[in-house]
Protein backbone atom coordinates (compact mmCIF):
# COMPACT_ATOMS: atom_id res chain seq x y z
CA UNK A 1 0.00 0.00 0.00
CA UNK A 2 1.32 3.00 -0.73
CA UNK A 3 2.06 5.89 1.82
CA UNK A 4 -1.25 8.07 2.49
CA UNK A 5 -0.96 11.70 1.88
CA UNK A 6 -0.52 14.08 4.77
CA UNK A 7 -4.25 16.02 4.55
CA UNK A 8 -6.01 12.36 3.87
CA UNK A 9 -4.05 10.65 7.03
CA UNK A 10 -5.11 13.62 9.17
CA UNK A 11 -8.71 13.69 8.13
CA UNK A 12 -8.34 9.67 8.50
CA UNK A 13 -6.90 10.17 12.62
CA UNK A 14 -9.99 12.89 13.20
CA UNK A 15 -12.78 10.84 11.81
CA UNK A 16 -11.37 7.96 13.95
CA UNK A 17 -11.04 9.82 16.85
CA UNK A 18 -14.69 11.38 16.67
CA UNK A 19 -15.91 8.17 15.61
CA UNK A 20 -14.36 7.23 19.21
CA UNK A 21 -16.55 9.66 20.60
CA UNK A 22 -19.60 9.51 19.69
CA UNK A 23 -19.56 5.64 19.97
CA UNK A 24 -18.16 5.91 23.45
CA UNK A 25 -20.48 8.02 24.37
CA UNK A 26 -23.76 6.01 23.07
CA UNK A 27 -22.08 3.25 24.64
CA UNK A 28 -21.45 4.49 28.30
CA UNK A 29 -24.96 5.94 28.54
CA UNK A 30 -25.93 2.74 30.42
CA UNK A 31 -23.70 3.44 33.13
CA UNK A 32 -26.35 6.05 33.95
CA UNK A 33 -29.68 3.85 33.83
CA UNK A 34 -29.03 3.02 37.64
CA UNK A 35 -28.69 6.47 38.78
CA UNK A 36 -31.10 7.88 36.60
CA UNK A 37 -33.41 5.59 37.82
CA UNK A 38 -32.72 6.41 41.50
CA UNK A 39 -32.64 9.99 41.07
CA UNK A 40 -36.25 10.62 38.92
CA UNK A 41 -38.14 7.61 39.76
CA UNK A 42 -38.97 6.51 36.48
CA UNK A 43 -38.29 2.94 36.82
CA UNK A 44 -35.80 0.95 34.64
CA UNK A 45 -38.61 -0.29 31.99
CA UNK A 46 -39.23 3.52 30.94
CA UNK A 47 -35.86 4.96 30.91
CA UNK A 48 -34.73 2.10 28.47
CA UNK A 49 -37.61 2.62 26.41
CA UNK A 50 -36.66 6.70 26.19
CA UNK A 51 -33.03 5.24 24.93
CA UNK A 52 -34.29 3.17 22.41
CA UNK A 53 -36.42 6.09 20.86
CA UNK A 54 -33.67 7.53 21.17
CA UNK A 55 -31.64 5.00 19.29
CA UNK A 56 -34.42 5.13 15.98
CA UNK A 57 -34.18 8.38 16.11
CA UNK A 58 -30.22 8.42 15.63
CA UNK A 59 -30.98 6.08 12.43
CA UNK A 60 -33.62 8.22 11.60
CA UNK A 61 -31.69 11.54 11.32
CA UNK A 62 -28.34 10.21 9.47
CA UNK A 63 -30.29 10.48 6.23
CA UNK A 64 -30.46 13.99 6.53
CA UNK A 65 -27.12 14.70 8.35
CA UNK A 66 -25.78 12.91 5.18
CA UNK A 67 -27.32 15.05 3.00
CA UNK A 68 -27.10 17.96 4.75
CA UNK A 69 -23.08 17.61 4.70
CA UNK A 70 -23.00 16.70 1.16
CA UNK A 71 -24.35 20.38 0.57
CA UNK A 72 -23.23 22.75 3.68
CA UNK A 73 -20.01 20.64 4.10
CA UNK A 74 -19.27 18.32 6.99
CA UNK A 75 -16.88 21.07 8.77
CA UNK A 76 -20.10 22.90 9.57
CA UNK A 77 -22.18 19.96 10.49
CA UNK A 78 -19.17 18.52 12.82
CA UNK A 79 -18.74 21.83 14.25
CA UNK A 80 -22.92 22.33 14.76
CA UNK A 81 -23.42 18.99 16.33
CA UNK A 82 -20.87 18.91 18.88
CA UNK A 83 -21.64 22.14 20.46
CA UNK A 84 -25.87 20.33 20.08
CA UNK A 85 -24.56 17.04 21.81
CA UNK A 86 -22.47 19.04 24.56
CA UNK A 87 -25.58 20.90 25.43
CA UNK A 88 -28.18 17.80 25.22
CA UNK A 89 -26.62 15.86 27.26
CA UNK A 90 -26.32 18.25 30.00
CA UNK A 91 -30.04 18.74 29.52
CA UNK A 92 -30.15 15.29 30.54
CA UNK A 93 -29.98 16.41 34.05
CA UNK A 94 -32.99 18.37 34.25
CA UNK A 95 -35.27 15.84 32.77
CA UNK A 96 -37.73 14.46 34.86
CA UNK A 97 -40.62 12.50 33.14
CA UNK A 98 -40.48 10.09 30.69
CA UNK A 99 -41.57 12.25 28.27
CA UNK A 100 -39.14 14.83 28.45
CA UNK A 101 -36.45 12.16 28.59
CA UNK A 102 -37.44 10.81 25.61
CA UNK A 103 -37.07 14.13 23.96
CA UNK A 104 -33.90 14.90 25.62
CA UNK A 105 -32.01 11.83 24.02
CA UNK A 106 -33.54 12.51 21.10
CA UNK A 107 -31.98 15.61 20.84
CA UNK A 108 -28.99 13.49 21.89
CA UNK A 109 -28.96 11.17 19.07
CA UNK A 110 -29.95 14.11 16.35
CA UNK A 111 -26.84 15.67 17.72
CA UNK A 112 -24.30 12.60 18.04
CA UNK A 113 -25.17 11.79 14.51
CA UNK A 114 -24.43 15.51 13.16
CA UNK A 115 -20.88 15.75 15.17
CA UNK A 116 -19.80 11.93 14.13
CA UNK A 117 -22.23 9.73 12.45
CA UNK A 118 -20.95 6.62 10.24
CA UNK A 119 -22.78 8.31 7.30
CA UNK A 120 -20.81 11.77 7.77
CA UNK A 121 -17.42 10.22 8.36
CA UNK A 122 -17.55 7.82 5.76
CA UNK A 123 -18.63 10.15 3.23
CA UNK A 124 -15.85 12.61 3.80
CA UNK A 125 -13.60 9.67 3.68
CA UNK A 126 -14.85 8.43 0.52
CA UNK A 127 -14.72 11.97 -1.25
CA UNK A 128 -10.94 13.17 0.11
CA UNK A 129 -8.97 9.66 0.56
CA UNK A 130 -7.82 7.85 -2.64
CA UNK A 131 -9.48 5.44 -3.42
CA UNK A 132 -6.66 2.95 -3.75
CA UNK A 133 -6.14 4.32 0.55
CA UNK A 134 -9.90 4.00 1.31
CA UNK A 135 -10.41 1.00 2.67
CA UNK A 136 -7.83 0.94 4.89
CA UNK A 137 -9.03 4.55 6.06
CA UNK A 138 -12.65 3.20 6.61
CA UNK A 139 -10.95 0.22 8.77
CA UNK A 140 -8.91 2.33 11.33
CA UNK A 141 -12.45 4.70 11.54
CA UNK A 142 -14.79 1.63 12.19
CA UNK A 143 -11.70 0.65 14.95
CA UNK A 144 -11.93 3.99 16.32
CA UNK A 145 -15.59 2.98 17.58
CA UNK A 146 -14.83 0.30 19.51
CA UNK A 147 -11.15 2.17 20.76
CA UNK A 148 -14.00 4.97 21.91
CA UNK A 149 -16.06 2.58 23.98
CA UNK A 150 -13.04 0.71 25.97
CA UNK A 151 -11.56 4.50 26.84
CA UNK A 152 -14.34 6.26 27.82
CA UNK A 153 -16.70 3.86 29.34
CA UNK A 154 -14.11 2.58 32.04
CA UNK A 155 -13.61 6.31 31.99
CA UNK A 156 -17.38 7.38 32.95
CA UNK A 157 -17.47 4.36 35.29
CA UNK A 158 -15.05 5.94 37.41
CA UNK A 159 -16.08 9.61 37.49
CA UNK A 160 -19.10 7.73 38.60
CA UNK A 161 -18.00 5.68 41.30
CA UNK A 162 -15.38 8.90 42.91
CA UNK A 163 -17.60 12.21 41.83
CA UNK A 164 -21.25 11.26 41.42
CA UNK A 165 -22.88 10.73 38.17
CA UNK A 166 -24.51 13.98 38.15
CA UNK A 167 -20.43 15.49 37.70
CA UNK A 168 -20.01 12.22 35.20
CA UNK A 169 -22.73 13.63 33.23
CA UNK A 170 -21.46 17.03 32.94
CA UNK A 171 -18.25 15.87 31.93
CA UNK A 172 -19.29 14.02 29.41
CA UNK A 173 -21.24 17.12 27.93
CA UNK A 174 -17.85 18.49 28.60
CA UNK A 175 -16.37 15.52 26.67
CA UNK A 176 -18.16 16.75 23.34
CA UNK A 177 -16.54 19.70 22.30
CA UNK A 178 -13.38 18.02 21.49
CA UNK A 179 -15.79 17.57 18.46
CA UNK A 180 -15.06 21.51 17.60
CA UNK A 181 -11.18 21.40 17.36
CA UNK A 182 -11.36 17.91 15.45
CA UNK A 183 -14.02 19.55 12.99
CA UNK A 184 -11.12 21.33 11.29
CA UNK A 185 -9.83 18.50 9.77
CA UNK A 186 -13.07 18.27 7.59
CA UNK A 187 -12.20 21.67 5.51
CA UNK A 188 -13.42 22.02 2.24
CA UNK A 189 -10.86 20.36 -0.06
CA UNK A 190 -10.91 19.46 -3.70
CA UNK A 191 -11.96 16.07 -4.33
CA UNK A 192 -10.16 13.31 -5.13
CA UNK A 193 -10.33 12.19 -9.01
CA UNK A 194 -13.18 8.92 -8.73
CA UNK A 195 -12.15 5.84 -10.22
CA UNK A 196 -13.20 4.43 -13.16
CA UNK A 197 -16.45 3.43 -13.05
CA UNK A 198 -17.44 5.26 -10.18
CA UNK A 199 -19.23 8.00 -11.67
CA UNK A 200 -21.86 10.09 -9.69
CA UNK A 201 -25.74 8.59 -9.21
CA UNK A 202 -28.84 11.04 -8.38
CA UNK A 203 -29.78 9.57 -4.44
CA UNK A 204 -33.50 8.62 -5.98
CA UNK A 205 -31.75 6.86 -8.60
CA UNK A 206 -29.66 4.70 -6.39
CA UNK A 207 -33.06 4.29 -3.88
CA UNK A 208 -34.58 2.77 -6.66
CA UNK A 209 -31.72 0.34 -7.35
CA UNK A 210 -32.39 -3.55 -5.47
CA UNK A 211 -28.78 -3.67 -5.13
CA UNK A 212 -28.56 -1.06 -2.73
CA UNK A 213 -31.57 -2.66 -0.69
CA UNK A 214 -29.75 -5.66 -0.66
CA UNK A 215 -26.29 -3.87 0.88
CA UNK A 216 -28.93 -1.67 3.26
CA UNK A 217 -30.83 -5.04 4.58
CA UNK A 218 -27.75 -6.96 5.29
CA UNK A 219 -26.21 -3.80 6.85
CA UNK A 220 -29.87 -4.12 9.09
CA UNK A 221 -28.62 -7.98 9.87
CA UNK A 222 -25.83 -6.29 11.14
CA UNK A 223 -27.61 -4.14 13.42
CA UNK A 224 -29.83 -6.91 15.15
CA UNK A 225 -26.46 -8.63 16.00
CA UNK A 226 -24.83 -5.58 17.41
CA UNK A 227 -27.38 -4.95 19.23
CA UNK A 228 -28.64 -7.86 20.74
CA UNK A 229 -25.37 -8.72 21.69
CA UNK A 230 -24.33 -5.62 23.57
CA UNK A 231 -28.07 -5.00 25.25
CA UNK A 232 -28.58 -8.86 26.21
CA UNK A 233 -24.96 -10.89 26.49
CA UNK A 234 -24.74 -9.43 29.97
CA UNK A 235 -27.88 -11.52 30.48
CA UNK A 236 -26.78 -14.60 28.76
CA UNK A 237 -23.48 -15.11 30.46
CA UNK A 238 -25.18 -14.55 34.08
CA UNK A 239 -27.78 -16.92 33.01
CA UNK A 240 -24.67 -19.16 32.58
CA UNK A 241 -23.79 -18.56 36.08
CA UNK A 242 -20.91 -16.14 35.38
CA UNK A 243 -20.14 -12.42 37.27
CA UNK A 244 -21.16 -9.33 36.23
CA UNK A 245 -17.46 -8.70 36.01
CA UNK A 246 -16.92 -11.56 33.99
CA UNK A 247 -19.48 -9.95 31.58
CA UNK A 248 -17.41 -6.80 31.68
CA UNK A 249 -14.28 -8.01 30.87
CA UNK A 250 -16.28 -9.95 27.82
CA UNK A 251 -17.55 -6.93 26.13
CA UNK A 252 -13.92 -5.36 26.64
CA UNK A 253 -12.54 -8.62 24.92
CA UNK A 254 -15.24 -8.30 21.99
CA UNK A 255 -14.55 -4.55 21.59
CA UNK A 256 -10.43 -5.50 21.59
CA UNK A 257 -11.02 -7.89 18.82
CA UNK A 258 -13.01 -5.38 16.87
CA UNK A 259 -10.36 -3.27 16.34
CA UNK A 260 -8.33 -5.55 14.97
CA UNK A 261 -11.30 -6.87 12.68
CA UNK A 262 -11.54 -4.17 11.33
CA UNK A 263 -7.99 -2.78 10.72
CA UNK A 264 -7.56 -6.78 8.74
CA UNK A 265 -10.70 -5.94 6.70
CA UNK A 266 -9.30 -2.86 5.46
CA UNK A 267 -6.45 -4.46 4.83
CA UNK A 268 -8.13 -7.49 3.16
CA UNK A 269 -10.32 -5.50 0.72
CA UNK A 270 -8.29 -4.67 -1.89
CA UNK A 271 -7.02 -8.07 -2.62
CA UNK A 272 -10.33 -9.97 -2.38
CA UNK A 273 -13.03 -7.55 -3.22
CA UNK A 274 -15.81 -6.17 -0.90
CA UNK A 275 -18.75 -8.24 -1.76
CA UNK A 276 -16.81 -11.52 -0.84
CA UNK A 277 -15.50 -10.18 2.13
CA UNK A 278 -18.86 -9.24 3.69
CA UNK A 279 -20.23 -13.16 2.98
CA UNK A 280 -17.24 -14.24 4.26
CA UNK A 281 -17.90 -12.17 7.51
CA UNK A 282 -21.41 -13.07 7.72
CA UNK A 283 -21.14 -16.55 7.22
CA UNK A 284 -18.44 -16.45 10.21
CA UNK A 285 -20.91 -14.86 12.48
CA UNK A 286 -23.37 -17.41 11.25
CA UNK A 287 -20.78 -20.14 12.58
CA UNK A 288 -20.13 -18.78 15.64
CA UNK A 289 -23.81 -18.09 16.85
CA UNK A 290 -23.78 -22.15 15.92
CA UNK A 291 -20.72 -23.49 17.54
CA UNK A 292 -21.89 -21.22 20.82
CA UNK A 293 -24.90 -22.64 20.76
CA UNK A 294 -23.67 -26.68 20.86
CA UNK A 295 -20.64 -26.06 22.78
CA UNK A 296 -21.43 -25.95 26.65
CA UNK A 297 -20.79 -22.74 28.44
CA UNK A 298 -17.80 -22.58 30.13
CA UNK A 299 -15.48 -19.21 30.46
CA UNK A 300 -13.13 -19.95 28.04
CA UNK A 301 -16.10 -20.84 25.52
CA UNK A 302 -17.42 -17.19 25.86
CA UNK A 303 -14.43 -15.87 25.93
CA UNK A 304 -13.62 -17.51 22.38
CA UNK A 305 -17.12 -16.34 21.28
CA UNK A 306 -16.22 -12.72 22.63
CA UNK A 307 -13.16 -13.01 20.15
CA UNK A 308 -15.29 -14.81 17.21
CA UNK A 309 -17.79 -12.43 17.22
CA UNK A 310 -15.44 -9.33 18.02
CA UNK A 311 -13.56 -9.80 14.90
CA UNK A 312 -16.80 -8.85 12.70
CA UNK A 313 -18.88 -6.26 15.31
CA UNK A 314 -17.74 -3.17 12.92
CA UNK A 315 -15.86 -4.85 10.83
CA UNK A 316 -18.74 -4.86 7.92
CA UNK A 317 -19.02 -1.07 8.02
CA UNK A 318 -15.80 -0.58 5.41
CA UNK A 319 -16.97 -2.89 2.98
CA UNK A 320 -20.44 -1.99 3.27
CA UNK A 321 -19.41 1.76 2.77
CA UNK A 322 -17.20 0.55 -0.28
CA UNK A 323 -19.80 -1.19 -1.67
CA UNK A 324 -21.83 1.90 -1.83
CA UNK A 325 -19.37 4.00 -3.14
CA UNK A 326 -18.11 1.98 -5.89
CA UNK A 327 -21.52 1.31 -7.40
CA UNK A 328 -23.58 4.90 -6.62
CA UNK A 329 -20.01 7.45 -6.26
CA UNK A 330 -18.76 9.50 -3.35
CA UNK A 331 -20.08 13.24 -4.22
CA UNK A 332 -23.63 11.72 -2.35
CA UNK A 333 -21.83 9.24 -0.47
CA UNK A 334 -23.00 10.94 3.07
CA UNK A 335 -26.60 10.98 2.16
CA UNK A 336 -26.46 6.69 1.06
CA UNK A 337 -24.15 5.94 3.80
CA UNK A 338 -26.98 7.83 6.01
CA UNK A 339 -29.80 5.50 4.10
CA UNK A 340 -28.17 2.39 4.71
CA UNK A 341 -27.55 3.15 8.84
CA UNK A 342 -31.53 4.40 9.12
CA UNK A 343 -32.11 0.08 8.14
CA UNK A 344 -29.11 -0.56 10.24
CA UNK A 345 -30.97 0.82 13.61
CA UNK A 346 -34.31 -0.38 12.39
CA UNK A 347 -32.68 -3.89 13.20
CA UNK A 348 -30.66 -2.31 15.78
CA UNK A 349 -34.33 -1.64 17.46
CA UNK A 350 -35.06 -5.66 16.56
CA UNK A 351 -32.36 -6.83 18.47
CA UNK A 352 -32.71 -4.97 21.49
CA UNK A 353 -36.35 -5.55 21.80
CA UNK A 354 -37.19 -8.73 20.91
CA UNK A 355 -34.70 -10.07 22.49
CA UNK A 356 -36.54 -8.77 26.14
CA UNK A 357 -39.53 -9.96 24.57
CA UNK A 358 -38.63 -13.23 23.51
CA UNK A 359 -36.73 -14.17 26.96
CA UNK A 360 -39.72 -13.19 29.13
CA UNK A 361 -41.84 -15.27 26.49
CA UNK A 362 -39.98 -18.14 27.13
CA UNK A 363 -37.33 -17.93 29.50
CA UNK A 364 -33.87 -18.72 26.92
CA UNK A 365 -32.46 -16.33 24.41
CA UNK A 366 -32.11 -19.60 22.40
CA UNK A 367 -34.59 -18.33 19.93
CA UNK A 368 -33.08 -15.26 19.03
CA UNK A 369 -29.59 -16.64 18.71
CA UNK A 370 -31.32 -19.02 15.92
CA UNK A 371 -32.63 -15.99 14.10
CA UNK A 372 -29.56 -14.50 14.40
CA UNK A 373 -27.57 -17.25 12.41
CA UNK A 374 -29.95 -17.82 10.03
CA UNK A 375 -30.29 -13.61 9.10
CA UNK A 376 -26.52 -14.34 8.70
CA UNK A 377 -27.07 -16.44 6.25
CA UNK A 378 -29.46 -14.36 4.19
CA UNK A 379 -26.79 -11.42 4.87
CA UNK A 380 -24.03 -13.56 3.30
CA UNK A 381 -26.51 -14.53 0.55
CA UNK A 382 -27.70 -11.03 -0.26
CA UNK A 383 -23.82 -10.24 -1.69
CA UNK A 384 -23.16 -13.70 -3.63
CA UNK A 385 -24.08 -11.63 -6.55
CA UNK A 386 -21.16 -9.29 -5.79
CA UNK A 387 -18.63 -11.75 -6.69
CA UNK A 388 -16.94 -10.33 -9.77
CA UNK A 389 -13.68 -8.47 -10.30
CA UNK A 390 -16.11 -5.14 -10.35
CA UNK A 391 -16.59 -5.20 -6.52
CA UNK A 392 -13.06 -5.24 -5.97
CA UNK A 393 -11.74 -2.00 -4.31
CA UNK A 394 -8.74 -0.13 -5.94
CA UNK A 395 -5.40 -1.38 -5.48
CA UNK A 396 -2.77 0.82 -5.76
CA UNK A 397 -1.37 1.75 -8.53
Amino acid sequence: MIPMRSDAARLTLAAALLMALTMGQRSSFGLFLSPLNTATGLGLAAISLAAAIGHLAWGASQPFVGAAADRYGARRVISLGALALAASTAAVLAAESMAGLALVLCLVAVAGSAAGSNGLLLGAIAQRVPAAQRAIATGIVSAGGSAGQLLIGPATQATIDHAGWTFAMLASAALCLLGLPLARAFRQQAPVAQAQGDAAQPVRDALRRSHFWSVALSFGVCGFHVSFLVMHMPGVIAACGMSGAFAGAWLAVLGVANIAGSVAVGALMPRFGAAPVLTLLYVARSLGIVLFLILPSTPEVLVGFAVWMGASYMATLPPTAALVAQRYGTSRMATLIGVVMMVHQVGAFAGAWLGGVVFEATGSYDPLWVAGACLAVVAALLHVPGWRAGSRVPAPA
